[in-house]
């Protein structure tokens, strides 16, 4: 085996320029984790629950607050029962909370073709891709809602060496996607490496995958300043550090043209960030020159689907403050359903931030990138 460092691989694949204030080591330092929690919005928590059992997430915590209280915090005039659910022993990052509403505002984004605005898109690793997509066009097949992608390969890390064959076998990723209504979700398998401490998977999870290990959006506007204009805040406000420039990606590149199930001649620019504190829980975001269908009004806490995620942070009340100075509008700080003090902001990009104060860790971030080759 050999262990190939996070920062050769990145300087190499990504090349990566965190921009002015990065360079100059001038990142807000707010202690912030990488994406804590993915939060589904429903009114039938037993159905999703059964679904993301079958991840391998199960419940460890249920929390409740009344309607005044959820109006106050999330904006929602309801009342609101929460299930925090984690994969396996990974507590840092990568967890679910199932939010049910007593009084829902409506459907979200929902079932819609690929690349729709305001989509939101959890990614697991999984051990079986193809069972994954056997499993789910049997669904489809029975009538749900729901689309899977065919499992594309890509070497995404140029891992492989010389010309592969049954002897020099190739090592990457097959990857795919499955859009719902419940939920979207991007899976992917690795051949011939593993990463510590970004994708674990336990033996007990059905569908043998992880925990949530970064996180796609889906959003508005038609150029890459649209892109600075929504995401710049993740850096200046959240302390996220961006991987590299925006870049442009399109139908010409496999792994994208199949997830995103492209149409011919399209293209969508792109922008990564990852937490200095985890190099798991990070964050993707997609531009599209083109028209695209937009939903992004029903993207909101109160509504069905994915709309709303939280961080944990070291300094909260440094995010709060810097928000406040972008002009970004924050709700005071309350008691949520769980007891913790939080704060919820709103940020350029239409997505809804709870920001929690660091928990006791059992199993803390991997903060270090590194490729382990294995025999494959």
């Amino acid at each position: 085996m050999r262990v190939i460092t996070g920062l050769w691989v990145l300087g190499l694949l990504l090349s990566i320029s965190l921009g002015s204030r990065a360079a100059s080591g001038s990142l807000p330092d707010t202690g912030v984790s990488g994406v804590y929690e993915v939060m589904i919005g429903t009114d039938d928590a037993e159905t999703l629950l059964e679904y993301l059992r079958q991840f391998g997430f199960r419940q460890i915590d249920k929390g409740q607050i009344v309607a005044e209280k959820s109006l106050a915090l999330y904006g929602v005039d309801s009342g609101l029962t929460s299930y925090r659910m984690q994969n396996g022993d990974t507590d840092s990052h990568g967890l679910i909370r199932v939010l049910e509403w007593e009084n829902l505002l409506g459907i979200g984004v929902g079932y819609a073709q690929p690349e729709t605005v305001g989509q939101r898109m959890m990614v697991m690793r999984t051990l079986d891709i193809f069972r994954m997509y056997d499993a789910f066009s049997d669904a489809r097949k029975a009538g749900q809602k729901w689309l899977p992608t065919s499992p594309v390969y890509a070497d995404l890390y140029a891992m492989t060496e010389g010309k592969p064959d049954a002897l020099n076998r190739r090592v990457g990723v097959r990857e795919m996607a499955i859009y719902g209504e419940l939920f979207n979700l991007v899976l992917f398998q690795r051949y011939g490496y593993v990463i510590e401490g970004y994708g674990s998977i336990k033996p007990d999870s059905p569908l043998q995958t992880s925990e949530i290990t970064h996180n796609d959006f889906i959003l508005a506007g038609n150029t890459e300043a649209d892109m600075h204009s929504q995401t710049d805040y993740y850096r200046d406000v959240l302390g996220f550090k961006p991987e590299g420039p925006v870049v442009l990606d399109g139908d010409w590149q496999d792994g994208p043209k199949v997830v995103f199930n492209m149409a011919e001649g399209t293209s969508h620019y792109y922008r990564g960030f990852v937490s200095p504190n985890n190099i798991s829980g990070k964050l993707k975001f997609f531009v599209n020159p083109d028209q695209r269908p937009d939903r992004s009004a029903f993207q909101k806490p109160g509504y069905t689907g994915i709309t709303l995620h939280s961080l944990f942070a070291e300094k909260p009340e440094l995010i709060k403050q810097l928000a406040q100075q972008q002009g970004i509008n924050t709700t005071s700080v309350q008691t949520n359903e769980f007891g913790e003090e939080s704060f919820v902001l709103r940020g350029p990009d239409g997505s809804s931030w709870q920001i929690l104060p660091k928990p006791k860790l059992s199993t803390p971030a991997v903060t270090e990138l590194n490729f382990t080759t294995t025999i494959h």
